[in-house]
């Protein structure tokens, strides 16, 4: 029995769900999501108490315990990401790396010859803060806002890619708050003693 699995999911006011089936529709203000969940779960909705409740037919079979804990786990983060939503803010540092979001297209100019395009998924929203750095202590900030945390995820590691921080500088894309384990360069010395 899965200790996550077994917990309820509570309900906020203004998020409506729809169940066929397999299939689960989260919908509330910031927008809606779909879910096909595991053939040996069971979702249950508790319109008194206002809760949803996930429940395993094979608790005997490993991978049904697996997925139990699992799927409350992803419809949980549907009733978060429709209600409250989630972000990641990343940050460029850099002398004259730059971020601009123009046409549904995120351009990232960070040391390569040509500017790096990426296309923006349409249920992921771009916030910039800073465009651009300020030598190599002040970055540029963005912040990515979406209601489905598993594609604004997928989105942020792909922005973080097209530059991971590196090691020497710490030039690099980089999560807000994460932090890069700094080398030493090379010393030289002068001559012999």
């Amino acid at each position: 029995m899965s200790r996550i699995g077994k917990k309820t999911i509570i309900i906020p006011a203004g998020v409506k769900i729809e169940q066929a089936g397999p299939n689960v529709k989260v919908s509330g203000p910031l927008g809606a999501l779909a879910l096909d969940c595991h053939p040996d779960m069971q979702v249950r909705l508790d319109s008194a108490k206002n809760c949803l409740m996930i429940e395993n037919k094979h608790p005997e079979v490993r991978e049904s315990s697996q997925m139990h804990g699992t799927t409350r786990a992803l419809l949980a983060n549907m009733v978060e990401g429709v209600s409250k939503g989630f972000e990641k803010k990343l940050e460029i540092y850099g002398t004259g790396y730059t971020v601009k979001e123009q046409g549904g297209k995120l351009t990232l100019q960070v040391g390569y010859t040509n500017a790096t395009e990426m296309a923006v998924p349409k249920s992921i929203k771009v916030r910039i803060d800073v465009a651009a750095t300020r030598g190599d202590d002040t970055p540029a900030k963005f912040t990515l806002v979406s209601a489905d945390k598993r594609e604004l995820g997928r989105f942020a590691a792909d922005v973080r890619k097209v530059r991971p921080p590196e090691p020497y500088k710490g030039k690099g894309i980089r999560f807000s708050g994460e932090v890069v384990k700094r080398k030493v360069g090379k010393t030289f010395t002068s001559g012999t003693a």
